[in-house]
């Protein structure tokens, strides 16, 4: 029988001889574990919520149900909750992208009744073998099914994810009866109505108080990422312990980890371009057991990572809502009574959230092409897809997933077939989410510039009934941090940036399907060795000298090419030496490279050579999308003339994007007999990646 004392046991077994109930929880547990009910529960970061789905799943294994099926979102998520688990004496397993090989034991552990909890991720719903293998096995046996962080389930949630819409249809097969456990943080009541539409109305609502009692929140502008790196650099100390710093790009992480490792703190990068999941997972760890004690991150340590003595979480731009700021603020201060939300807001943040919104849905056209392409053929993968349609990797994928999601297609495999469902790109409703987005950029800047309780305004913002002031925050208490830097360690900060380089890797293989004999690898011979690009386009180092050179002055000054001569000469020093220097030609701005290699040729005493020319005009290789266009794009219209010099050849370019046309023309010159081809740029292309 299942009774509140025995599950009073079982949480102080978890956390101590101590430990009690919060309110709620064991509402939450009775309803899901003995009154079979479907319910969602929003409750506050670090309230307890997988406390609720990790009890009711033991409760529920010793009166001889199946195991729970759990929806979780992000990888270190379910390696968290995996852990938390095992505390419990629950056997836990995760199916995802990741761990293929273990498929098969956790198959036969299922099989034979020994998994208690199985999570896996929401893309797995729509996968052929876990579908026909697991899940047709499972979806009789099933004794609980949870969707964590259930706010990606709406259209209106902060962290929308298209394969939540799965969900649906996978409820609508478990058997009738079958309790469901929906949990979230971050729900307003839009959010909340959007849920229960979806999972039916007879879900039922157990809703708490959602303020933070130990969070100290304050918001600061300032403007110039250099100023930001300063305030780090000065107060950092202030604050005891372990924290994290979010940013919204992967590059910015990079940043900010070089500064303060640069400073002395025991920082390290964390986000999905650097580190595979095994990285990822190592620096997790360290940081639970205070080996690492500032993780930079982004959104890729997001919801439910439980490490509980979080001192602070600073964040180094405004994230895109206050609902997901409270969520990633929550992560501080679960079992301290003080820590800190400290939001640094700065001059980028508005660049980077409309260019988010922009790219959230593909446009009309790329849905379009897409299906109009896979009309005419038995089905293609993505890179045969990405060979016809001009739309880069990320927003195919995408889109691939909503027509997927809508029936318009199936996937075989990695094969994309069109099915004869009719689809229409929804406008209006594309209108609607980038408007609600839109409004909530105005809100977060309100939150920024807000005189009264911050808590409150956060709380108010998820329609909480129970939203008063806090009397911790720094409006509240009228005691702030320092809202300014010195000096002296802004221009250290200053002379940080204009340090930094970045290297320019070079390509080793051609995209599939170019023509002729540009197939497979690179010939080792014909690839460029790695180069080296002075700063980020825009940044506050060279970025915005680059910028206005390009499109203001029409050439680039005296100091960048005294900057791009030192990193050349001094810093990167190519060995052998170049010989000569070419430029990347164009008939847009004809001047302006050659003009930028003909100073640096003098500068570096190295005779300049016009060895490459257009041979017609073609799109700007920004407006190219994936690989298969940008190599295309160059190959139509670049070649050599003239007798190529010998020796090694140091070849320049102002901004590199994809990086291909550095790439095919090293390629060209090598093919006619240059030495190797030091491929250098003013600026590298900003990337808006976050996860």
């Amino acid at each position: 029988m299942i009774d509140k004392n025995h599950a009073l046991q079982l949480l102080r077994q978890m956390l101590g001889s101590q430990a009690q109930f919060r309110q709620g929880q064991w509402e939450a547990i009775e309803a899901v574990a003995l009154k079979k009910q479907r319910v969602l529960v929003v409750q506050r970061t670090g309230w307890g919520k997988s406390m609720v789905y990790f009890l009711a799943t033991k409760l529920l294994r010793e009166q001889g149900s199946g195991p729970t099926l759990l929806i979780s979102p992000l990888l270190s998520l379910m390696r968290n909750q995996i852990e938390s688990a095992r505390s419990l004496g629950l056997h836990a397993s995760s199916i995802n992208s990741e761990n293929k090989t273990e498929w098969s034991a956790i198959w036969r552990d299922l099989s034979s009744n020994q998994v208690d909890l199985l999570l896996v991720s929401p893309e797995r719903l729509n996968d052929p073998t876990f579908l026909r293998r697991i899940f047709a096995a499972l979806r009789t046996q099933i004794g609980l099914f949870v969707v964590d962080e259930a706010h990606c389930i709406s259209d209106w949630g902060h962290d929308f994810r298209p394969d939540y819409r799965r969900i649906f249809l996978i409820i609508q097969q478990l058997p009738a009866g079958t309790p469901l456990l929906a949990t979230t943080a971050t729900a307003n009541q839009r959010v909340i109505d959007d849920i229960q539409a979806q999972l039916g109305q007879s879900l039922v609502t157990i809703r708490g108080p959602l303020a933070r009692e130990s969070l100290r929140l304050q918001a600061i502008r300032l403007a110039k990422p250099s100023e930001r790196l300063a305030w780090l650099a000065e107060n950092l100390a202030r604050f005891k312990g372990s924290g994290i710093i979010y940013c919204q790009t992967h590059a910015d992480t990079e940043l900010v980890t070089g500064w303060l490792q640069k400073r002395g703190f025991n920082a390290q990068a964390y986000h999905a371009g650097k580190c595979g999941e095994g990285q990822r997972a190592a620096l997790e760890r360290d940081f639970l057991d205070n080996k690492v004690k500032i993780l930079v991150a982004t959104v890729a340590l997001g919801m439910g990572f439980d490490k509980p003595d979080i001192s602070f979480v600073i964040h180094f731009q405004a994230p895109g809502s206050v609902i997901a700021y409270y969520q990633q603020a929550g992560r501080a201060g679960r079992a301290l009574h003080h820590s800190y939300g400290i939001l640094l807001s700065g001059e980028e943040d508005a660049e980077i959230h409309n260019f988010f919104i922009q790219s959230a849905f593909p446009d009309a056209r790329v849905f379009y092409e897409i299906l109009h392409t896979l009309e005419k053929t038995e089905g293609l993968c993505l890179d045969q897809i990405l060979e016809q349609v001009n739309v880069n990797p990320i927003l195919a994928e995408r889109a691939l997933r909503l027509l997927e999601v809508d029936g318009a297609l199936t996937s075989i495999g990695k094969i994309y077939i069109r099915t004869d469902r009719d689809w229409t790109y929804d406008e209006a409703r594309v209108e609607r989410i980038s408007a609600q987005r839109e409004r909530e950029l105005e809100e977060m800047q309100a939150y920024i510039d807000h005189k009264g309780c911050s808590m409150q305004f956060l709380l108010k913002a998820l329609d909480d009934p129970a939203a008063q002031p806090c009397g911790r925050c720094a409006n509240c208490r009228g005691q702030r941090l320092p809202d300014t830097v010195s000096a002296s360690t802004l221009a250290e900060a200053d002379a940080f940036f204009k340090s930094l380089r970045y290297e320019i890797r070079p390509h080793l293989e051609f995209p599939p399907s170019l023509p002729g004999l540009l197939s497979g690898k690179i010939p080792a011979n014909l690839q460029n060795p790695p180069g080296w690009a002075l700063c980020q386009y825009g940044d506050a180092g060279w970025g915005k000298q680059v910028s206005i050179g390009k499109y203001t002055d029409g050439y680039f000054s005296k100091d960048l090419v005294r900057a791009a001569v030192e990193l050349i000469r001094d810093k990167w020093q190519p060995d052998p030496p170049p010989k000569w220097i070419c430029a990347i030609p164009s008939l847009r701005h004809p001047m302006l490279v050659a003009g930028l290699a003909k100073e640096i040729s003098r500068e570096l005493k190295i005779p300049f050579r016009p060895i490459l020319k257009r041979t017609r005009h073609v799109q700007e290789q920004k407006l190219m999308q994936n690989e298969a266009k940008q190599a295309q794009n160059v190959i139509d219209s670049l070649e050599l003339v003239g007798k190529i010099p010998r020796g090694p050849v140091l070849l320049i370019d102002d901004i590199i994007d994809s990086g291909w046309t550095l790439s095919m023309a090293g390629y060209l010159l090598r093919q006619k007999g240059s030495g190797p081809v030091y491929p250098f740029a003013l600026a590298q292309a900003s990337t808006r990646k976050t996860k």
